[in-house]
């Protein structure tokens, strides 16, 4: 027999959900910086501010997930991006 699962209850986000939301958007403004600055590679920053803030950010999330409705290279290589971080996760811990 399949057990249910329980609801989970609404907790109050902790100082690691602001950390990371916190850390998200630090690498989004360095990235709009890094577009106008030779110095700092604008689209790198962006792509890992956009990748911390899908995991923690529902508005990110539906942004990211009708971005690659709409453009489906977007989403394979968003998809790449993911197995090779979720890859280098495991092999380093």
């Amino acid at each position: 027999m399949r057990r249910r699962r329980r609801a989970r209850e609404r907790r109050p986000p902790g100082i690691n959900h602001w950390l990371m939301l916190g850390l998200g958007w630090g690498f989004i403004l360095f990235g709009f910086i890094g577009l106008f600055l030779p110095i700092l590679q604008g689209i790198l920053f962006l792509a890992v501010g956009v990748i911390i803030l899908t995991s923690r950010s529902p508005r990110v999330r539906w942004l990211v997930l009708q971005l690659g409705r709409r453009y489906p290279k977007f989403r394979r290589t968003l998809a790449v991006a993911k197995r090779q971080a979720a890859r280098l996760r495991r092999r380093l811990g």
